[in-house]
Protein backbone atom coordinates (compact mmCIF):
# COMPACT_ATOMS: atom_id res chain seq x y z
CA UNK A 1 0.00 0.00 0.00
CA UNK A 2 1.17 3.22 -1.31
CA UNK A 3 1.99 5.85 1.75
CA UNK A 4 0.03 9.06 1.83
CA UNK A 5 1.73 12.03 0.62
CA UNK A 6 2.13 14.17 4.14
CA UNK A 7 0.86 17.95 4.00
CA UNK A 8 0.79 20.91 6.44
CA UNK A 9 -1.39 23.97 6.61
CA UNK A 10 -0.51 27.36 6.03
CA UNK A 11 -2.04 30.81 6.87
CA UNK A 12 -2.52 32.51 3.33
CA UNK A 13 -2.10 35.94 5.41
CA UNK A 14 1.53 35.77 7.02
CA UNK A 15 2.91 32.33 6.24
CA UNK A 16 2.45 30.75 9.88
CA UNK A 17 2.97 26.91 8.96
CA UNK A 18 1.15 24.50 11.68
CA UNK A 19 1.19 20.36 10.96
CA UNK A 20 -2.66 20.26 11.21
CA UNK A 21 -5.68 22.95 10.67
CA UNK A 22 -6.04 25.95 13.17
CA UNK A 23 -9.06 27.88 13.04
CA UNK A 24 -7.32 31.12 14.34
CA UNK A 25 -3.91 31.31 13.08
CA UNK A 26 -1.57 32.17 16.02
CA UNK A 27 0.41 34.55 14.31
CA UNK A 28 -1.95 37.20 12.72
CA UNK A 29 -5.21 36.38 14.77
CA UNK A 30 -6.93 36.13 11.34
CA UNK A 31 -9.83 33.46 11.89
CA UNK A 32 -10.07 30.87 8.53
CA UNK A 33 -7.03 31.50 6.54
CA UNK A 34 -4.98 28.04 7.09
CA UNK A 35 -4.81 25.84 3.80
CA UNK A 36 -3.77 22.78 2.86
CA UNK A 37 -0.53 22.21 0.67
CA UNK A 38 1.69 18.87 0.40
CA UNK A 39 4.78 19.16 1.43
CA UNK A 40 7.56 18.97 -1.29
CA UNK A 41 10.87 17.33 -0.91
CA UNK A 42 13.81 19.12 1.13
CA UNK A 43 15.57 21.69 -0.68
CA UNK A 44 19.64 22.39 0.09
CA UNK A 45 19.44 25.21 1.63
CA UNK A 46 23.20 25.35 1.96
CA UNK A 47 23.37 26.72 -1.62
CA UNK A 48 23.70 30.04 -1.43
CA UNK A 49 23.57 31.41 -4.88
CA UNK A 50 26.47 34.16 -4.61
CA UNK A 51 26.51 34.58 -0.83
CA UNK A 52 29.75 32.56 0.29
CA UNK A 53 31.09 34.97 3.35
CA UNK A 54 29.12 32.69 6.17
CA UNK A 55 31.73 33.95 8.75
CA UNK A 56 30.76 36.47 11.62
CA UNK A 57 32.42 39.96 11.30
CA UNK A 58 32.48 42.83 13.98
CA UNK A 59 30.28 45.74 12.64
CA UNK A 60 33.00 48.06 12.70
CA UNK A 61 34.83 45.72 9.99
CA UNK A 62 31.76 46.30 7.49
CA UNK A 63 31.79 49.24 5.01
CA UNK A 64 28.32 51.07 4.30
CA UNK A 65 29.26 53.48 1.27
CA UNK A 66 26.22 54.83 -0.06
CA UNK A 67 25.59 52.91 -3.33
CA UNK A 68 24.60 54.28 -6.21
CA UNK A 69 20.99 53.59 -6.69
CA UNK A 70 19.42 53.55 -10.29
CA UNK A 71 16.52 56.15 -11.69
CA UNK A 72 13.61 54.49 -13.00
CA UNK A 73 13.27 57.52 -15.16
CA UNK A 74 10.33 58.58 -12.82
CA UNK A 75 11.01 60.96 -10.60
CA UNK A 76 7.42 60.09 -8.48
CA UNK A 77 8.21 57.00 -8.32
CA UNK A 78 12.45 57.62 -7.32
CA UNK A 79 11.10 59.21 -4.70
CA UNK A 80 8.80 56.65 -3.42
CA UNK A 81 11.78 54.42 -3.20
CA UNK A 82 14.35 57.15 -1.62
CA UNK A 83 16.07 58.18 -4.21
CA UNK A 84 16.15 54.86 -6.74
CA UNK A 85 16.86 51.60 -6.74
CA UNK A 86 19.07 49.96 -4.48
CA UNK A 87 21.48 47.05 -6.32
CA UNK A 88 20.55 43.59 -4.82
CA UNK A 89 17.43 45.12 -3.38
CA UNK A 90 13.91 42.85 -3.86
CA UNK A 91 10.64 45.64 -4.51
CA UNK A 92 6.96 43.74 -4.49
CA UNK A 93 4.51 45.84 -6.15
CA UNK A 94 1.31 44.58 -5.62
CA UNK A 95 -2.02 46.31 -6.17
CA UNK A 96 -5.82 45.51 -7.82
CA UNK A 97 -5.95 43.84 -11.31
CA UNK A 98 -5.93 46.01 -14.19
CA UNK A 99 -4.42 49.01 -11.99
CA UNK A 100 -1.94 49.38 -13.93
CA UNK A 101 0.94 47.17 -12.26
CA UNK A 102 2.42 45.92 -15.52
CA UNK A 103 1.95 49.00 -17.34
CA UNK A 104 4.38 50.95 -14.90
CA UNK A 105 7.28 48.52 -14.64
CA UNK A 106 7.11 48.01 -18.23
CA UNK A 107 7.90 51.68 -19.11
CA UNK A 108 10.01 51.58 -15.87
CA UNK A 109 12.10 48.94 -17.89
CA UNK A 110 12.03 51.09 -20.98
CA UNK A 111 13.11 54.25 -19.28
CA UNK A 112 16.33 51.89 -17.36
CA UNK A 113 17.09 50.83 -21.08
CA UNK A 114 17.22 54.06 -22.68
CA UNK A 115 19.75 55.30 -19.89
CA UNK A 116 21.59 52.36 -21.02
CA UNK A 117 20.97 49.61 -18.70
CA UNK A 118 20.58 45.89 -19.49
CA UNK A 119 17.00 44.87 -17.90
CA UNK A 120 15.41 41.44 -18.33
CA UNK A 121 11.44 41.56 -18.27
CA UNK A 122 10.25 37.95 -17.39
CA UNK A 123 6.42 37.48 -17.46
CA UNK A 124 4.50 34.01 -16.61
CA UNK A 125 1.47 35.41 -17.54
CA UNK A 126 1.67 36.62 -21.33
CA UNK A 127 3.30 35.44 -24.47
CA UNK A 128 6.66 37.84 -25.68
CA UNK A 129 3.75 38.79 -28.52
CA UNK A 130 1.46 39.87 -26.20
CA UNK A 131 4.16 41.80 -24.03
CA UNK A 132 5.12 43.62 -27.59
CA UNK A 133 1.30 44.61 -28.35
CA UNK A 134 1.49 46.29 -24.53
CA UNK A 135 4.38 47.98 -25.69
CA UNK A 136 3.66 49.30 -29.01
CA UNK A 137 1.58 52.05 -27.44
CA UNK A 138 4.13 53.12 -25.13
CA UNK A 139 6.94 53.91 -27.69
CA UNK A 140 10.06 53.37 -28.82
CA UNK A 141 12.32 50.78 -26.58
CA UNK A 142 15.98 49.99 -26.75
CA UNK A 143 18.17 46.92 -27.37
CA UNK A 144 18.94 46.57 -23.62
CA UNK A 145 15.64 45.70 -22.87
CA UNK A 146 14.74 41.54 -22.97
CA UNK A 147 12.07 39.69 -22.58
CA UNK A 148 11.60 36.10 -21.32
CA UNK A 149 8.43 34.15 -21.47
CA UNK A 150 8.56 31.49 -18.81
CA UNK A 151 7.49 30.03 -15.00
CA UNK A 152 10.41 27.58 -14.16
CA UNK A 153 12.92 29.13 -11.44
CA UNK A 154 15.86 27.16 -12.67
CA UNK A 155 15.31 28.17 -16.54
CA UNK A 156 15.15 31.87 -14.87
CA UNK A 157 18.37 31.60 -12.90
CA UNK A 158 20.46 29.99 -15.51
CA UNK A 159 19.33 33.13 -17.75
CA UNK A 160 20.12 35.69 -15.20
CA UNK A 161 23.16 34.16 -14.10
CA UNK A 162 24.15 33.89 -17.81
CA UNK A 163 22.89 37.40 -19.36
CA UNK A 164 24.02 39.79 -16.30
CA UNK A 165 21.41 41.80 -16.14
CA UNK A 166 21.21 45.45 -14.47
CA UNK A 167 17.68 44.81 -13.03
CA UNK A 168 14.80 42.09 -13.47
CA UNK A 169 11.17 42.18 -13.51
CA UNK A 170 9.25 39.16 -12.53
CA UNK A 171 5.50 39.45 -13.37
CA UNK A 172 4.27 37.78 -11.40
CA UNK A 173 5.29 35.61 -8.72
CA UNK A 174 1.94 33.69 -7.95
CA UNK A 175 3.14 31.98 -12.18
CA UNK A 176 6.57 31.06 -10.78
CA UNK A 177 7.67 27.38 -10.24
CA UNK A 178 9.84 25.81 -7.89
CA UNK A 179 10.12 22.04 -9.25
CA UNK A 180 11.24 20.51 -6.04
CA UNK A 181 8.03 21.91 -4.29
CA UNK A 182 5.14 19.36 -4.66
CA UNK A 183 2.39 21.94 -5.00
CA UNK A 184 0.37 24.07 -7.71
CA UNK A 185 1.83 27.37 -8.81
CA UNK A 186 0.41 30.13 -6.50
CA UNK A 187 0.44 28.55 -3.55
CA UNK A 188 1.22 29.52 -0.27
CA UNK A 189 4.52 26.95 -0.67
CA UNK A 190 5.63 27.64 -3.76
CA UNK A 191 5.44 31.18 -3.70
CA UNK A 192 7.17 31.77 -0.07
CA UNK A 193 9.59 29.47 -1.65
CA UNK A 194 10.22 31.22 -4.99
CA UNK A 195 10.52 35.02 -3.25
CA UNK A 196 13.21 33.39 -1.01
CA UNK A 197 14.84 31.92 -3.93
CA UNK A 198 15.19 35.49 -5.99
CA UNK A 199 16.22 37.05 -2.87
CA UNK A 200 18.85 34.99 -2.62
CA UNK A 201 19.39 35.38 -6.02
CA UNK A 202 19.09 39.06 -6.44
CA UNK A 203 21.23 39.66 -2.70
CA UNK A 204 24.27 37.06 -4.00
CA UNK A 205 24.58 39.04 -7.50
CA UNK A 206 23.31 42.60 -6.52
CA UNK A 207 20.79 42.36 -8.85
CA UNK A 208 17.83 44.79 -8.19
CA UNK A 209 14.38 42.52 -8.71
CA UNK A 210 11.05 43.84 -8.90
CA UNK A 211 8.14 41.16 -8.59
CA UNK A 212 4.85 41.50 -9.12
CA UNK A 213 2.04 40.09 -6.82
CA UNK A 214 -1.71 39.85 -7.61
CA UNK A 215 -4.41 40.16 -4.77
CA UNK A 216 -7.15 38.16 -3.91
CA UNK A 217 -5.43 35.05 -4.24
CA UNK A 218 -4.26 32.41 -1.77
CA UNK A 219 -0.83 33.72 -1.44
CA UNK A 220 -1.73 37.02 -0.42
CA UNK A 221 1.09 39.92 -0.56
CA UNK A 222 1.44 39.67 3.51
CA UNK A 223 3.23 36.03 2.75
CA UNK A 224 6.01 38.08 1.19
CA UNK A 225 5.99 41.32 3.26
CA UNK A 226 8.58 40.15 5.74
CA UNK A 227 10.66 38.66 3.18
CA UNK A 228 11.26 41.78 0.58
CA UNK A 229 13.22 44.83 0.87
CA UNK A 230 10.37 47.39 0.00
CA UNK A 231 6.82 46.86 -0.78
CA UNK A 232 4.64 49.13 -2.67
CA UNK A 233 1.29 49.42 -3.44
CA UNK A 234 -0.23 50.58 -6.30
CA UNK A 235 -4.06 52.34 -5.69
CA UNK A 236 -6.72 54.11 -7.13
CA UNK A 237 -9.99 53.58 -9.14
CA UNK A 238 -8.91 51.59 -12.51
CA UNK A 239 -12.39 53.70 -14.20
CA UNK A 240 -10.26 56.91 -12.89
CA UNK A 241 -7.54 59.16 -14.56
CA UNK A 242 -5.10 59.04 -11.60
CA UNK A 243 -3.36 56.22 -9.99
CA UNK A 244 -1.29 56.70 -6.45
CA UNK A 245 2.10 54.22 -5.69
CA UNK A 246 2.66 54.28 -1.83
CA UNK A 247 5.43 52.78 0.42
CA UNK A 248 4.32 50.44 2.64
CA UNK A 249 7.82 49.34 3.57
CA UNK A 250 11.03 50.71 2.45
CA UNK A 251 14.61 49.31 4.29
CA UNK A 252 16.26 51.94 2.13
CA UNK A 253 13.97 54.90 2.63
CA UNK A 254 11.22 56.59 4.16
CA UNK A 255 7.31 55.13 4.34
CA UNK A 256 5.38 58.38 4.30
CA UNK A 257 5.93 59.49 0.26
CA UNK A 258 3.53 58.67 -2.49
CA UNK A 259 3.76 59.37 -6.15
CA UNK A 260 0.79 60.55 -8.52
CA UNK A 261 0.35 59.18 -12.23
CA UNK A 262 -2.42 59.74 -14.48
CA UNK A 263 -3.61 56.77 -16.98
CA UNK A 264 -3.48 58.00 -20.66
CA UNK A 265 -3.36 56.01 -23.76
CA UNK A 266 -0.08 55.81 -24.36
CA UNK A 267 0.57 54.69 -20.48
CA UNK A 268 1.15 56.24 -17.13
CA UNK A 269 2.34 60.37 -16.75
CA UNK A 270 3.61 61.35 -13.71
CA UNK A 271 1.41 64.00 -12.08
CA UNK A 272 4.20 66.70 -11.02
CA UNK A 273 1.99 68.77 -9.12
CA UNK A 274 -0.73 66.72 -7.37
CA UNK A 275 -2.76 69.64 -5.97
CA UNK A 276 -3.20 71.51 -9.11
CA UNK A 277 -4.58 68.41 -10.77
CA UNK A 278 -6.81 67.39 -7.94
CA UNK A 279 -8.67 71.08 -8.12
CA UNK A 280 -8.95 70.44 -11.57
CA UNK A 281 -12.54 71.61 -12.30
CA UNK A 282 -13.66 72.87 -8.79
CA UNK A 283 -17.00 74.63 -9.09
CA UNK A 284 -17.05 78.45 -7.48
CA UNK A 285 -19.55 79.92 -5.51
CA UNK A 286 -21.00 76.28 -4.34
CA UNK A 287 -21.96 75.93 -0.65
CA UNK A 288 -20.60 72.82 0.78
CA UNK A 289 -16.86 73.23 -0.99
CA UNK A 290 -14.08 73.57 1.10
CA UNK A 291 -10.06 73.26 0.10
CA UNK A 292 -8.08 71.80 3.12
CA UNK A 293 -4.58 70.36 2.80
CA UNK A 294 -3.17 67.20 3.63
CA UNK A 295 0.60 65.96 4.21
CA UNK A 296 1.78 63.02 2.45
CA UNK A 297 5.24 62.40 3.43
CA UNK A 298 7.18 65.48 2.87
CA UNK A 299 4.57 66.57 0.38
CA UNK A 300 1.61 69.09 0.63
CA UNK A 301 -0.92 68.37 -1.28
CA UNK A 302 -4.23 69.85 -1.45
CA UNK A 303 -8.05 68.63 -1.80
CA UNK A 304 -11.19 69.50 -1.85
CA UNK A 305 -13.83 68.67 0.27
CA UNK A 306 -17.34 68.65 -0.81
CA UNK A 307 -20.81 68.30 1.25
CA UNK A 308 -24.35 67.75 0.99
CA UNK A 309 -26.79 68.34 3.64
CA UNK A 310 -30.24 68.09 3.54
CA UNK A 311 -33.30 67.25 5.50
CA UNK A 312 -34.09 63.88 5.80
CA UNK A 313 -37.05 61.73 4.70
CA UNK A 314 -36.63 58.69 6.69
CA UNK A 315 -36.35 58.95 10.84
CA UNK A 316 -32.93 57.59 10.61
CA UNK A 317 -30.50 60.34 8.95
CA UNK A 318 -28.31 58.67 5.67
CA UNK A 319 -24.55 59.41 6.41
CA UNK A 320 -22.22 58.70 3.50
CA UNK A 321 -18.59 59.11 3.31
CA UNK A 322 -16.54 58.91 0.48
CA UNK A 323 -12.75 59.17 0.97
CA UNK A 324 -12.74 59.47 4.42
CA UNK A 325 -13.46 57.63 7.50
CA UNK A 326 -17.29 57.35 7.80
CA UNK A 327 -16.59 57.61 12.03
CA UNK A 328 -14.88 60.34 11.92
CA UNK A 329 -17.07 61.93 9.58
CA UNK A 330 -20.26 61.05 12.01
CA UNK A 331 -17.92 62.26 15.48
CA UNK A 332 -17.03 65.92 13.39
CA UNK A 333 -21.11 65.99 12.94
CA UNK A 334 -21.80 65.46 16.55
CA UNK A 335 -19.41 68.27 17.68
CA UNK A 336 -21.02 70.69 15.08
CA UNK A 337 -24.45 69.81 16.82
CA UNK A 338 -23.37 70.15 20.26
CA UNK A 339 -21.06 73.04 20.15
CA UNK A 340 -22.69 75.39 17.40
CA UNK A 341 -26.44 73.97 17.88
CA UNK A 342 -26.73 72.44 14.51
CA UNK A 343 -29.78 69.37 14.60
CA UNK A 344 -27.52 67.66 11.84
CA UNK A 345 -29.57 64.60 13.70
CA UNK A 346 -32.50 65.29 11.18
CA UNK A 347 -30.62 65.83 8.42
CA UNK A 348 -28.99 63.50 6.03
CA UNK A 349 -24.92 64.46 5.30
CA UNK A 350 -23.10 63.55 2.10
CA UNK A 351 -19.23 64.02 2.02
CA UNK A 352 -16.71 63.10 -0.50
CA UNK A 353 -13.05 64.05 -1.27
CA UNK A 354 -13.02 65.06 -4.88
CA UNK A 355 -10.52 63.06 -7.04
CA UNK A 356 -10.87 59.42 -5.43
CA UNK A 357 -8.15 59.95 -2.83
CA UNK A 358 -8.51 58.55 0.27
CA UNK A 359 -7.71 60.93 2.84
CA UNK A 360 -6.89 60.07 6.72
CA UNK A 361 -5.26 62.72 8.08
CA UNK A 362 -6.89 64.58 11.54
CA UNK A 363 -5.50 67.85 9.47
CA UNK A 364 -8.43 67.88 7.70
CA UNK A 365 -11.13 68.07 10.60
CA UNK A 366 -11.26 71.80 10.01
CA UNK A 367 -12.32 71.56 6.57
CA UNK A 368 -14.55 68.64 7.04
CA UNK A 369 -16.75 70.58 10.36
CA UNK A 370 -16.62 74.37 7.88
CA UNK A 371 -17.51 72.28 4.68
CA UNK A 372 -20.79 70.91 6.31
CA UNK A 373 -21.56 73.79 7.86
CA UNK A 374 -21.27 75.60 4.64
CA UNK A 375 -23.89 72.89 3.23
CA UNK A 376 -26.14 73.49 6.19
CA UNK A 377 -26.34 77.13 5.48
CA UNK A 378 -25.88 76.82 2.15
CA UNK A 379 -23.78 79.88 2.43
CA UNK A 380 -20.27 79.10 -0.02
CA UNK A 381 -17.33 79.93 1.42
CA UNK A 382 -14.57 82.19 -0.38
CA UNK A 383 -12.76 79.90 -2.88
CA UNK A 384 -9.65 81.70 -2.07
CA UNK A 385 -9.92 80.20 1.03
CA UNK A 386 -7.93 77.46 2.59
CA UNK A 387 -8.28 75.78 6.03
CA UNK A 388 -6.72 72.97 8.10
CA UNK A 389 -6.38 71.86 11.49
CA UNK A 390 -7.06 68.89 13.74
CA UNK A 391 -10.75 69.38 16.28
CA UNK A 392 -11.44 68.06 19.25
CA UNK A 393 -14.68 66.99 20.85
CA UNK A 394 -14.76 70.35 22.98
CA UNK A 395 -14.97 71.82 19.55
CA UNK A 396 -11.11 73.40 19.70
CA UNK A 397 -8.42 73.72 16.83
CA UNK A 398 -5.59 71.62 17.97
CA UNK A 399 -1.70 72.04 15.61
CA UNK A 400 -1.17 69.81 12.92
CA UNK A 401 2.48 69.45 11.56
CA UNK A 402 4.42 71.07 9.13
CA UNK A 403 2.38 74.08 8.94
CA UNK A 404 4.76 75.88 6.98
CA UNK A 405 4.72 73.76 4.11
CA UNK A 406 0.75 73.41 3.71
CA UNK A 407 0.72 77.39 3.73
CA UNK A 408 3.41 77.92 1.19
CA UNK A 409 1.38 75.61 -0.97
CA UNK A 410 -1.35 77.44 -0.85
CA UNK A 411 0.22 80.26 -1.59
CA UNK A 412 1.79 78.85 -4.84
CA UNK A 413 -1.56 78.04 -5.96
CA UNK A 414 -2.96 80.99 -5.82
CA UNK A 415 -4.76 80.93 -2.55
CA UNK A 416 -5.13 84.61 -0.28
CA UNK A 417 -6.14 83.63 2.88
CA UNK A 418 -4.88 80.55 5.19
CA UNK A 419 -7.08 79.36 8.42
CA UNK A 420 -5.19 77.63 10.66
CA UNK A 421 -4.40 76.10 14.25
CA UNK A 422 -4.24 79.59 16.12
CA UNK A 423 -0.82 77.49 18.08
CA UNK A 424 0.79 76.91 14.59
CA UNK A 425 0.89 80.59 13.95
CA UNK A 426 4.30 80.83 15.78
CA UNK A 427 5.37 77.77 13.14
CA UNK A 428 4.36 79.51 10.28
CA UNK A 429 5.43 83.02 11.01
CA UNK A 430 4.89 85.64 8.32
CA UNK A 431 4.42 85.09 4.52
CA UNK A 432 3.60 87.64 1.99
CA UNK A 433 0.79 87.46 -0.21
CA UNK A 434 -0.85 85.46 1.64
CA UNK A 435 -3.14 86.37 4.88
CA UNK A 436 -2.84 84.06 7.58
CA UNK A 437 -5.69 83.67 10.36
CA UNK A 438 -5.07 81.75 13.66
CA UNK A 439 -8.62 80.45 15.09
CA UNK A 440 -8.66 78.55 18.51
CA UNK A 441 -12.12 76.60 18.19
CA UNK A 442 -14.70 76.12 15.66
CA UNK A 443 -16.83 79.35 16.57
CA UNK A 444 -14.25 81.20 15.47
CA UNK A 445 -13.31 79.86 12.37
CA UNK A 446 -17.20 79.70 11.77
CA UNK A 447 -17.02 83.65 12.38
CA UNK A 448 -13.99 84.31 9.44
CA UNK A 449 -16.24 82.88 6.80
Amino acid sequence: MAKSKKTVFFCKECGYESSKWLGQCPGCKEVGTFVEEPMGAKTNNNIRRGLINNKPVTINQVTADDEERITTGFGELDRVLGGGVVPGGLILVGGDPGIGKSTLLLQVCRNMSNNGKKILYISGEESLKQIKLRANRMGQFSDNLSLLSETSLDIIESVILETKPDAVVIDSIQTMLREDIGSAPGSVSQVRESTNFLMQLAKGNTIPIFIVTKEGVVAGPRVLEHMVDTVLYFEGDRHAAYRIIRGVKNRFGSTNEIGVFEMSSEGLREVLNPSEFMLDGRPEDASGSVVACLMEGTRPMLMEIQTLVCKTNFGMPRRTAAGLDYNRVNLLMAVLEKRMGMPLSAYDAYVNIAGGIRLNEPAADLGIVMAIASSYKNRPIDEDTIVFGEVGLSGEVRAVTMPEQRVSEAKKLGFKRCIVPAVSMKTIGKMEGIEILGVENVNQAMNLV
